[in-house]
């Protein structure tokens, strides 16, 4: 593994959050669910332009939360998780979602999943980001990339991905490897029509060694 995020690190770059504030950015894992950054990203912009708070936002109209946030997709389930979630930080937390982030990993990770709309990705996402926790959220393309490098099982779930690859990863460079990652499954290791023969670690990957033999032959 540290032969792979070598190689990825000298083709991509880590990426800056585009908040540190940890609950806008649960806000924003939220509106990413189920579709691309090209969508959820400027969806987050309106919103924030006009709400920057649980407080805000648990007094927003729905329907305006709706219009903001429509590029995003999935609209009005998202509207209402994103008034759950307002309406909790801001009577369980008194706004203050700092105090979850400052607990023992493990604690803080629970008290994430707690909240409405939150699942695994989006608090470690949260964690990562926020909190500076040495943890590695798992999307589809680290899921797609984990399996084909023989890493994860076919079968393997969010945890199981995630806590093998914490594993092999060295501390401190969790989240850096979160996002090379991520940028490899874009770039080369595609679900569809992957670039193995652009591949820079096609010779650390079963499925690259195996086409660089087929095309041998």
């Amino acid at each position: 593994m540290i032969k792979i995020i070598g190689r990825l690190g000298a083709v991509f770059k880590p990426w800056r959050s585009y908040t540190n504030d940890p609950f806008l950015l649960l806000v924003g894992t939220v509106l990413s669910q189920n579709t691309s950054d090209r969508n959820s990203r400027p969806a987050f912009k309106k919103l924030t332009a006009k709400y920057k708070s649980p407080e805000q936002l648990a007094k927003a109209d729905v329907r305006d939360i709706q219009k903001l946030i429509k590029q995003a997709g999935l609209y009005r389930t998202k509207s209402k998780r994103i008034k759950q979630l307002s309406n909790l930080v801001r009577e369980r937390y008194r706004g203050d979602l700092g105090q979850v982030l400052r607990m023992p990993l493990n604690n803080s990770r629970q008290e994430l999943l707690s909240l409405p709309g939150v699942g695994y990705k989006t608090a470690d996402v949260a964690l990562e980001f926020a909190g500076k926790r040495d943890v590695v959220p798992i999307d589809t393309h680290i899921f797609r990339v984990s399996k084909r490098l023989g890493i994860a099982q076919p079968n393997d779930g969010y945890e199981e991905v995630r806590l093998r690859l914490e594993e092999l990863i060295p501390r401190g460079q969790r989240g850096l490897a979160h996002m090379l990652l991520i940028q490899h499954g874009r770039r080369y290791c595609r679900a569809i029509s992957p670039l193995c023969t652009e591949c820079p670690i096609n010779d650390l990957c079963p499925i690259g060694i195996l086409r660089a033999k087929l095309a041998l032959l």
